[in-house]
């Protein structure tokens, strides 16, 4: 089971669509990668890499 991570301030923004992106910070509380090729992802994960397996 996935823990519970409570969103605090600084852990996303709103882009100018109004779609909320979670931060560096965030990710990093959260633990893991989910593998979803996001903005700020420090694990390194991107889905162009994934593309080329």
């Amino acid at each position: 089971m996935k823990k519970y991570v409570p969103i605090e301030e600084g852990d996303y923004y709103l882009t100018p669509e109004g779609y909320r992106c979670f931060t560096e910070q965030y990710h990093l509380k959260r633990g893991y990668c989910c593998e979803s090729g996001c903005r700020h992802c420090p694990y390194g994960f991107s889905k162009d890499k994934l593309k080329k397996s």
